[in-house]
């Protein structure tokens, strides 16, 4: 059986294929259609019999998953014969609100409740639903399954998933914090008690997913308690475009002073902000490491910010359940800046014993993701994030439960 799982943006698509095999899901294929809509897009695949680049005018979502199609079924390099191989089809989904915790199976009233919560997350689940319907259009005989990016997050209590405005506003329009990347926190957070060979549900863990977007997780003996983004992902910490918490003052004083309205406050806080905003160099933490050891002040000063909040969420995390046994880094940032990790934890060793070696931040994987000293009291750890092996874990399940 082969699992096909699509990450629907508003101008791209990214794409794996995995076959199962022994109960066990392995890769096989993986590409992108990038710039859908623009003036040429790009389309990108790789599979474990080669190669396929080329650009092309693609100009909607349907275009891009037929692009898709070309390339997973070509003669040489394809993986598939017959799009019927696609049993089932996984789609990632950021916000299904307080509807949809669980991965399920799509269909009219979860395309519904995808479009209900778009209001929330209107660069995302617009998106998503596009790719979900193109998808339903040309893949019509497979199972096609909703993971939500919320999910994991279910388990926050009252105390801090609710906002301190009038309670009314929660009942009548749920606001309410959700959290995301919630499929990347469950994934390394199991990894890590796996690494470790310790009981997943006895661990006290912090998450730092640190990419483009980016959050922080609190995963007290198997569950989220608590995660730094909020009603959407614009909460938080500070992220390649968008600002994270600020002073929600800010907002009325930029739409009063810059005679902004409310959707181009919104666009700036999104778009603008964050990494982009504060260096004016971008949104590349890599090009912002290299000025910031170059000597340029800007690019150190934004990375001090991006780094003090970091901080200040993995303190917080740790007075919050009384400790924490394990700290993990992943995606982009996570993953590959050894200065990032360093910058965020090289000082906590006197007081919080936590301790870093330099030859293991330099070289994760040669160190099984173990990056702290042996005598550190906390363990800390990098481990790549795997959110589309999960999304295709999910999907397999619905799709051998529908045929029992």
């Amino acid at each position: 059986m082969k699992i096909l799982v699509l990450n629907s943006g508003s101008s791209s698509i990214k794409f794996k294929v995995y076959r199962e095999e022994n109960n066990e899901l392995n890769e096989i294929a993986s590409g992108i259609v990038e710039k859908i809509g623009e003036e040429i897009s790009y389309i990108k695949y790789k599979s474990i019999k080669g190669e396929i680049r080329y650009n092309e005018i693609v100009k909607n979502h349907e275009e891009g998953l037929k692009h898709i199609i070309n390339v997973l079924t070509d003669k040489e390099k394809g993986v598939i014969e017959n799009l019927k191989e696609i049993v089932g089809v996984g789609h990632r989904v950021v916000h299904g609100g307080d509807k949809i915790w669980e991965p399920t199976v799509i269909d009219e009233y979860v395309e519904k409740v995808i479009e209900e919560f778009s209001r929330m997350a209107p660069l995302h689940n617009p998106a998503n639903l596009l790719g979900i319907r193109s998808a339903k259009k040309l893949f019509s005989n497979a199972v096609h399954v909703a993971v939500f990016d919320t999910a994991f997050h279910a388990t926050l209590p009252p105390e801090a998933y609710l906002y301190a405005i009038p309670y009314k506003y929660y009942e009548k329009y749920k606001i309410r914090r959700y959290g995301f990347h919630g499929t990347s926190h469950m994934y390394v957070s199991r990894k890590a008690a796996e690494i470790l060979g310790k009981p997943y549900e006895e661990l006290r863990i912090i998450t730092c997913h640190l990419g483009n977007g980016a959050s922080v997780a609190a995963v007290y003996k198997g569950k989220s308690i608590e995660t730094s983004m909020g009603l959407t992902p614009l909460e938080g910490l500070v992220m390649g475009t968008r600002s994270g918490d600020i002073d929600p003052s800010i907002m009325y004083f930029l739409a009063k002073w810059e005679n902004m309205t409310i959707d181009e406050v919104y666009e700036l806080l999104n778009k603008k902000s964050g990494v982009y905003g504060l260096s004016e160099m971008g949104n590349d933490m890599r090009i912002i490491e290299e000025r910031a050891l170059k000597g340029d002040e800007r690019a150190m000063l934004t990375l001090k910010v991006y780094v003090h909040r970091i901080q200040k969420y993995i303190g917080a995390y740790m007075a919050i359940m009384g400790g924490v046994d394990v700290i993990v880094f992943t995606a982009g940032v996570g993953e590959k800046s050894p200065i990032t990790r360093e910058m965020v934890l090289g000082h906590m060793a006197d007081f919080f014993g936590i301790k870093l070696d330099p030859e293991r931040n330099e070289n994760p994987k040669k160190y099984n993701g173990i990056i702290s000293t042996d005598d550190s009291r906390v363990v800390v750890m990098v481990v790549p994030t795997n959110e589309e092996l999960v999304i295709a874990q999910e999907t397999l399940k619905k799709v051998l439960s529908s045929r029992k």
